[in-house]
Order: C-alpha cells, then sequence, then structure tokens
C-alpha cells in the first residue's frame, strides 16, 4: 500500500511514486535511533514517510549543532548530493520519533533524474528549502542572542511535532543550539520566569 504522503509529493506522476516502492526498501526506526553518521558511505538517499528526524553537524571539538529537520515527504539534499557524487556522509542524521523511511538506492536517484522531471523538481525543491534553513541558522549564530536561538528552537518543536509539551532534556537542547547545558538551563528559568514556558522533569511545556 502506498502512502499518501508520497502521492501528494508526486500529483503529477504517479508512476514514478510506484517506481519509488518498487525499488526503495521501507524500514521502521524508533526515537534516538542513527540512520546516518559523518563519515558513512551513503548507497541510499532516505525518504520520510512517516514521522521526522533531524540532521546535526558535528564539530571538532564534539559540540553539535541542528541544521535543519525532515519531515514525512521530505529527504535529505546532504544524501541526495553526497551520494550522487559518491561521497561520505558530513552531517549525521538521527530519529526525532518513530519514523517510517524509504531508502532509494543511489543508482535508481541519478535513473530517476532522467526519466521523471517530476523527480527533479523535487530535487530542487528541497535544496531550496535546506538552502534557506540553513541561511537561517547563520543568521541566528551570527546575529541573535542565545535565549532568542532557543525559544525559537523549542516553538518549532512545538509547531513541528504539533504539541505544547515537548519532552526533551536540557542536555538534548545544548547540543542542538550548540552550546553548553548551563547556558540552557539559566535560559530556561529565565523564560519560564518570564510566563513563556513551565518546567518539568525533561519536559517543556509552551504556554
Amino acid at each position: 500500500m502506498q502512502d499518501s504522503v508520497l502521492s501528494s509529493e508526486f500529483t503529477s506522476s504517479p508512476e514514478l511514486v510506484e517506481k519509488l516502492y518498487k525499488n526503495g526498501v521501507k524500514k521502521i526506526y524508533r526515537e534516538g535511533d542513527i540512520i546516518l553518521d559523518e563519515n558513512s558511505s551513503i548507497r541510499s538517499i532516505p525518504i520520510v514517510v512517516k514521522g521526522m528526524m533531524k540532521v546535526i553537524r558535528t564539530e571538532e571539538d564534539g559540540r553539535e549543532i541542528l541544521l535543519y529537520y525532515i519531515r514525512a515527504g521530505e529527504s535529505c539534499i546532504m544524501s541526495f548530493l553526497g551520494g550522487m557524487h559518491n561521497e561520505k556522509s558530513i552531517v549525521k542524521a538521527e530519529v526525532e520519533e518513530d519514523t517510517e523511511i524509504l531508502f532509494l538506492p543511489v543508482d535508481k536517484v541519478s535513473l530517476f533524474i532522467k526519466e521523471y522531471p517530476e523527480w527533479l523538481d523535487y530535487i530542487f525543491r528541497l535544496y531550496h528549502k535546506r538552502f534557506e534553513e540553513l541561511l537561517d541558522i547563520v543568521n541566528a549564530i551570527a546575529f541573535k542572542k542565545v535565549d532568542e536561538r532557543l525559544l525559537n528552537l523549542l516553538m518549532k518543536k512545538s509547531e513541528i511535532l504539533e504539541t505544547k509539551i515537548l519532552i526533551i532534556t536540557h542536555e538534548q537542547l545544548a547540543n542542538e543550539l550548540g552550546t553548553a547545558r548551563v547556558v540552557v538551563s539559566r535560559l530556561l528559568k529565565q523564560l519560564e520566569d518570564s510566563g513563556k514556558l513551565m518546567l518539568g522533569r525533561n519536559k517543556i511545556t509552551m504556554l
């Protein structure tokens, strides 16, 4: 059975959707699973069918920073580019919530570009979206204070997950922002005092 999320992405080409499922391998992952690690070979491209995962970049000193989320119907443009050029991954992809992923072999990615204009358009749309998100990250790091970035991250998570209650630790938030846990804890307390959120044990409720 084909999921409507991919059918809605390629409304003008049901044949492409059929070939994606015929040539791809579907797998289910749990929250926290690592789909792709840095320096790993890219043999297939992940397309999220259900759920969500996040793409992270790790610095030499071990600090991490969140680059973007991949939602249902989307894929990782970094995987596209690395796989097509036979390069190793420069990012890590981690499951944010229980997720179903369709893995498409790299050779099929190139073949479908030649056969289906809708597939090439899909890749360009993903590239454009990720480019804008990365520009936002650069802008936030360069011009915004950490408290603004923290609040924006929490609001984005709340929107994406469609819930006011976020189950997350201060350490996880610190990793995604590329800062120290003690900084995040202090800023969360300030946000709570200002009435923007309420803190619980490994839980944050947006107000």
